[in-house]
């Protein structure tokens, strides 16, 4: 992947496969990058790593994710020795450790729970991160050998890119953070993907779920930011009504794999959506009517 430095998380539908060809459809300048479904962070780090440095906002409704966050960039020494601790002790006894971490362990210190979370990121079931109506993470151990708990590279060179002069972290939930939003800004939208089917739905991201109402809501918040002149970007399932929300803007089926389906067979072959106003935004800066900053991003 030519020396870039990839996610520290898995997360479902995490975008680390698709995040050249999301960058591909990105102009090259733009005002600030803005992400409101953060996950794994993939193309916001492949982005600064090809990219001239640029604002960011990123925010999540996760309150857990955001503290890992915010630890990787204040903390990162003191986060990856936490996590080597807990890496010899799961190779001591991996089963009773998950558990343990999983159901008894709760703690205070944040960077302790943000420790928490990443070990039980790189040793549940492929990687999924679910929650119950209680808020409680409640997904089985995973079937690794071994596995790499501690990245300290992907965790230093992550930190290095979020203390960044103007690179904000939040917690919040997405209408909150894009009501910020300004002519030029890049705005990549991967909220929780709707279903396909009704047994499709395999993760609660948050105690609250995000349901068909709010992807009607989310894609009118999708046109409002394209008639406000930023360039919009959006992920999610290949699903009629998905396609029926975003009638009038490009849509693409793109190829991808599954590493969270339980079934290995199902895990290729897959599709989903990306939904991008880059035709919109140039049409509107050639016809001059969209008066954007003299710094506005100029597709081609």
């Amino acid at each position: 992947m030519g020396g870039i430095t990839w996610p520290f998380l898995k997360w479902a539908c995490g975008k680390r496969r698709l995040a050249r060809h999301l960058a591909a459809l990105c102009p090259d300048r733009f005002e600030r990058y803005i992400e409101p479904f953060l996950g794994s962070g993939a193309l916001f780090l492949y982005l600064a790593q090809t990219r001239q440095p640029f604002p960011a906002l990123l925010s999540d409704s996760n309150a857990e994710l955001v503290n890992v966050y915010r630890c990787v960039r204040d903390s990162v020494n003191e986060l990856a020795q936490a996590l080597e601790e807990h890496e010899r002790r799961y190779y001591r006894n991996p089963e009773g450790h998950y558990y343990r971490v999983r159901d008894d362990c709760r703690p205070q210190d944040r960077i302790e729970r943000a420790a928490r979370m990443i070990f039980l990121n790189k040793t549940c079931y492929n990687g999924l991160y679910r929650v119950n109506r209680a808020g409680r993470f409640n997904v089985p151990h995973g079937t690794y050998v071994r596995p790499a708990i501690c990245n300290k590279e992907a965790l230093m060179s992550a930190s290095e890119i979020l203390n960044r002069d103007g690179v904000s972290i939040r917690r919040a939930d997405y209408s909150s953070a894009i009501s910020a939003c300004r002519p030029g800004d890049l705005v990549y939208l991967d909220p929780p993907y709707l279903p396909i089917t009704k047994t499709a739905s395999f993760t609660d991201y948050t105690s609250e779920s995000f349901g068909y109402d709010d992807h009607v809501a989310l894609a009118k918040e999708f046109q409002r930011l394209s008639d406000l002149g930023c360039t919009v970007v959006l992920s999610n399932s290949n699903s009629v009504r998905i396609r029926r929300l975003y009638e009038g803007f490009a849509i693409q089926t793109v190829g991808v794999s599954r590493s969270i389906n339980c079934n290995a067979s199902r895990r290729t072959g897959q599709s989903e959506l990306v939904v991008t106003n880059a035709q919109v935004i140039r049409r509107q800066l050639l016809s001059g009517r969209q008066a954007l900053p003299a710094s506005a991003p100029r597709t081609s």
